[in-house]
């Protein structure tokens, strides 16, 4: 098939889905396959070679990071797919090869690709992975930044506002378009998506388990066997928290955990 070659990396099957819609769109665009973690995103890297990379930050088994720092010597140009906000955007957004932030906007989508089509046909291989070093160095730091600054969550209880400190926080739980915040015993109601939460979470304390789900690591009290070689997490505020399907390896290498014979 001619036409240039994407790869998508996104953990969420409804981002993936709307991005082949788009590409669909493009008659310029070849072939189009799709990734689900890290892992799999490194395979199809190194078998596929793709001409664009459509990258989100948080998946399972690592992040979008690590994906571009195992990058070979002549890389795909990188279009990030995030849910960062534009202020933390702005901190790296001069060193990007592009950006596009969830939900993604048909209009921003066709520019960020023209983009990456022209970047295709004309950069070398030496100054685009000088790029990427930027990049890297650059949404890390964007990362910090707005992990330091937002680290506490400030939810509506009825007529006024009340601070939850992230330390307090055990679980979070997709509700709708919302998530219910499990911290000291309370819960509370807070307007955003569990993906784009995500990103504000600090990784070495928080874990996703599940699409529904974000676990505190030191929150988790017992990891057992569930049928269909399913994992059940319970957690210090008694929940009982079914493993996702896609999340069970990460989950069982995270704590070094062994189901039983």
């Amino acid at each position: 098939m001619n036409g240039l070659s994407v790869l998508i990396a996104d953990d969420e099957p409804l981002a993936r889905r709307r991005l082949v819609r788009l590409l669909g769109k493009l008659d310029w665009i070849g072939q189009i396959h799709e990734a689900a973690d890290v892992d799999e995103t490194g395979r199809k890297l190194a078998g596929m070679q793709p001409d664009i990379l459509l990258l989100d930050i948080q998946m399972p088994g690592g992040s979008g990071f690590d994906v571009l720092e195992r990058l070979g010597r002549a890389p795909p140009v990188v279009i990030f797919v995030t849910a960062f906000d534009h202020h933390a955007l702005r901190a790296f957004e001069a060193n990007a090869l592009d950006y596009l932030t969830k939900p993604v906007d048909t209009g921003r989508f066709r520019s960020a690709m023209e983009r990456a089509r022209t970047a295709v046909e004309s950069r070398l291989t030496a100054d685009r992975i000088t790029e990427l070093q930027e990049t890297i160095a650059a949404l890390k730091r964007a990362l910090g930044e707005r992990s330091r600054n937002a680290r506490d969550f400030w939810v509506k209880v009825r007529d006024e506002h009340v601070r939850v400190a992230q330390e307090n926080i055990v679980r979070f739980q997709a509700e709708g378009d919302y998530v219910r915040i499990h911290a000291a015993g309370a819960q509370y109601l807070y307007q955003d998506s569990l993906s784009a939460l995500e990103q504000r979470l600090d990784p070495e304390a928080f874990m996703r388990i599940h699409r529904g789900h974000i676990v505190r690591r030191d929150a988790v009290l017992r990891i057992r066997p569930a049928p269909f070689a399913a994992l059940l997490v319970t957690l210090r505020d008694g929940a009982e928290i079914r493993v996702g399907r896609t999340y069970t390896a990460w989950v069982r290498s995270q704590f070094n955990h062994k189901p039983a014979v």
